[in-house]
């Protein structure tokens, strides 16, 4: 009989740590792509984060949410926008809700950058889409549910995903097709539709979002 510390797998790390060296490496892939753009078009990786976060937040952010969204220093991304803002990719306008307060948005030339950026990471979008539809869902219900466990944890940053939203009601129906309702549209919702950043989002309490973010454990 082999001894079991004799096996060949005894080495292999916990299920968990594997999970996340699988999702690092695809972070690095990711990174890579991105980086490789970045250095064509005379641009960092910081700068370029900062250009994707705003292409979806076209009423414009403060400075302060950038550097949240970035998890560093106000100084340290103010540098970052400066630098957009010379090259024409970022304008500075006055907040809609604080006439006091500066609102970052992009520029045309802004805009037309973020769509170059979203292109150079058409390979792993390629990737994805030759997965089968049943393996995309699957994989897309677990990366929300390990969203929700690190923002629940208050280790992710501030998103606009319906199972933080006040508009979302879940469980509703029976049938997983259908099972969620967006108040705001008045339209059922599958798991498989969930967004992770909707332009219509309004921040529900964090004790029902934390409830939320359980539905993906049940499912």
């Amino acid at each position: 009989m082999v001894a079991k510390n004799n096996l060949p797998w005894k080495d292999t790390p916990v299920r968990s740590a594997r999970i996340l060296s699988a999702i690092s490496r695809i972070s690095a892939v990711l990174r890579t792509g991105v980086w490789q753009f970045a250095t064509a078009e005379g641009l960092n990786p910081t700068q370029v984060d900062i250009l994707v976060m705003l292409d979806s937040r076209t009423d414009g952010v403060r400075l302060s949410w950038i550097a949240d969204q970035l998890g560093v220093t106000a100084a340290s991304a103010s540098d970052s926008i400066t630098s957009l803002t010379t090259k024409g990719l970022i304008e500075k306008q006055r907040s809609a809700d604080d006439a006091r307060a500066v609102a970052l948005r992009l520029t045309i030339a802004g805009a037309a950058m973020a769509g170059r950026i979203s292109a150079a990471l058409d390979f792993a979008l390629g990737a994805v889409d030759d997965l089968s539809a049943t393996t995309q869902d699957e994989l897309f219900r677990s990366l929300l549910a390990l969203i929700g466990k690190l923002q629940t944890a208050e280790k992710f940053p501030e998103i606009r995903a319906c199972l933080t939203c006040r508009h979302f009601a879940p469980n509703v129906r029976k049938s997983a097709a259908t099972a969620h309702q967006c108040l705001l549209a008045n339209a059922p919702l599958s798991t498989r539709l969930l967004r992770i950043d909707c332009p219509e989002h309004a921040a529900a309490l964090a004790a029902v979002a934390a409830k939320n973010w359980k539905i993906l454990e049940l499912a």
